[in-house]
Formats: structure tokens, sequence, C-alpha cells
């Protein structure tokens, strides 16, 4: 796979382990665009907003996508989420939740907030990797995102 498109993705990801399982399914489909984590959503907003750690760093760039775990230490996802689509800045950047929750209240909830997306972290490593796929391909290859978020 190989994208002419340069825009960034934050993974806003408290579980090591699942993140070094998207991190080894993202290598095996040859991603090439830069790829950012942040552990909570408090560090999030600070790298979304340039400040904390952050505020004087200007190589962090703003992302093209956000895929965003709704269980976070602090400040939960849904929050994260929330302060995403209330800021005129942010707003327009996808986010896409990437979640073990499947409870029906947590989706629709999220859809209410403004998400571009959720699914459900799958337990079986090929239900992953397809899930993975289909969200590269789409977010990646298929869509086309505002000019700010590209470089």
């Amino acid at each position: 796979m190989s994208s002419t498109k340069t825009q960034s993705l934050l993974v806003i990801e408290d579980s090591d382990e699942d993140f070094e399982a998207f991190g080894r399914v993202i290598r095996q489909l040859s991603f090439v665009c830069p790829v950012y984590r942040c552990v909570n959503g408090d560090e999030a907003l600070d790298f979304l907003y340039h400040t904390g750690k952050y505020a004087n760093d200007t190589s962090q760039p703003r992302p093209g996508i956000i895929l965003l775990d709704l269980n976070l230490p602090g400040t939960d996802g849904r929050e994260v989420l929330s302060q995403i689509k209330q800021d005129q800045i942010l707003k327009s950047i996808p986010v896409v939740v990437f979640t073990t929750s499947s409870n029906p209240k947590d989706i629709e909830a999220c859809y209410q907030q403004g998400a571009n997306g959720y699914i459900i972290k799958p337990i079986n490593v090929h239900e992953l990797i397809k899930n993975i796929q289909a969200f590269i391909d789409y977010w990646f290859e298929v869509s086309t995102l505002p000019a700010q978020f590209i470089r």
C-alpha cells in the first residue's frame, strides 16, 4: 500500500498492548504516514492545542485523523471527543472511535457528539487486521480530508 497523501494519524490509546498490535498491523500494511500516540485524554488535548509538554514543539502537526479509545485514564475519550467536536478549529478533524465497548449507549453518544466512525476492537487477530485495513483504506486512500490537515 502506498499513499499519495501525507496526512498524519493521532492514536489516543492507553494500552501498550493494543497500540503494539495496531503498530504491527500497520507495518504489515506498509502504512507510511506519520503516526503519533497519546496515552491519555489530557495528553491528547495538549497535543492538539499545543499546550503542556507540546507548548514549544511546533513540529507536532495537527493530525489528519484521530483514532480514539474511549476508556482512558483521566480525561476519557468521551470528553476528548466532545472537546474536539466543539472546537471551531479541531472539529473538522475526523475522529474514529476504536474501543472495546459495544454498549449501544456509548455508540449512540459518540455519534451524537460527532464521531465519524465507531470500530469495536476485535479479539480475533484476523478481524483486527481486517478492521485496521478497512480503516486505513478508507481514511487514507479513499476519502479526501480538508487541505489544512494534509502536508
